[in-house]
């Protein structure tokens, strides 16, 4: 028996995804179609594979042994095809999720080389500081700057940016320079929606530690971050990377508390099957970010 590659892709993501009509979106086809594939795949093994409710899609017994399977099977498929097409111009749509800074500044400019190269490639990026879950909204490859707490991505840490406390000339004249933790309790923090009560990271000589703290304002996104900071409205804890653009407009403070080193990871969302337009755009990616990991960050 032979199964149908494209039907177990479809499978495959609507059981990820839970949903026909997400995976189907994501897919590029309609929702009938993405049914049927999986209706196919069924009929072929003789089983059911999915549980189908009006609310939520979930993988049977016998779906969950062929979900565990399944990335090998055509990760396979995917190598013995690319024996045969190595040749052959990548073809189809990435779809990229970056900083915006790293999205404006590396790799947006460089670009245009790599569609020039590819020129029946698409690069769908998606510049946003807001981390989104990468598989529910379709993304082939992310770069997280932070711990990467979602299931289901594969890739490596490119590397880790040492971080600093700044505060604006405005806020230390209200409020002063704060000297020692103890300090901090008069002090204000600006808050970033992420992290679970205001409060600052700090190396206590044993392990990474949070001294809780007041916050007038929450953000959350990295510019709204620094604005709040520029104005006034608190510490903050940034990448020493963005030191040189802020020299104007922050002091730092405390530099023998600083918060831990932020990893920086490389990520797909295709197990171990890698298309290979993918595999190349994440080859792309790790050349075209070599000056950032250079300059800014300190190797793992």
């Amino acid at each position: 028996m032979s199964l149908d590659l494209d039907a177990l892709k479809v499978f495959v993501r609507v059981a990820e995804l839970r949903s026909f009509t997400q995976a189907a979106q994501q897919l590029g086809m309609p929702k009938a179609r993405a049914s049927s594939h999986v209706q196919k795949l069924e009929a072929e093994l003789g089983t059911e594979l999915l549980q189908r409710s009006t609310r939520v899609v979930r993988a049977t017994p016998e779906g969950e042994q062929l979900l565990k399977r399944a990335p090998g099977l055509l990760a396979e498929a995917e190598e013995i095809a690319t024996l045969f097409r190595a040749g052959r111009a990548l073809r189809g749509r990435v779809r990229v999720e970056l900083p915006v800074r790293v999205a404006c500044e590396y790799v947006i400019p460089r670009l245009p080389e790599l569609l020039a190269r590819h020129p029946q490639l698409q690069v769908e990026i998606c510049a946003s500081d807001r981390i989104v879950a990468a598989l529910r909204e379709g993304r082939d490859l992310v770069l997280r700057v932070g711990p990467v707490g979602e299931p289901g991505l594969v890739g490596r840490r490119i590397g880790e940016v040492p971080m600093m406390n700044c505060v604006s000339p405005s806020y230390l004249r209200q409020h002063g320079m704060p000297r020692t933790l103890e300090d901090l309790r008069e002090h204000l923090i600006v808050h970033y929606a992420t992290d679970a009560v205001p409060s600052f990271e700090y190396f206590d000589g044993k392990a990474y530690t949070e001294l809780p703290m007041r916050s007038a304002v929450t953000v959350d996104n990295i510019e709204a971050y620094v604005a709040a900071c520029v104005a006034g409205l608190g510490i903050v804890q940034v990448p020493r990377a963005e030191q040189e653009q802020l020299a104007n407009k922050l002091v730092e403070v405390l530099p023998e508390f600083t918060a831990r080193p932020v990893p920086i990871s490389l990520l797909h969302t295709h197990g171990r099957a890698v298309p290979r337009r993918v595999r190349a755009v994440m080859t792309w990616l790790l050349e075209v970010l070599q000056p950032m990991v250079g300059e800014f960050v300190t190797s793992p």
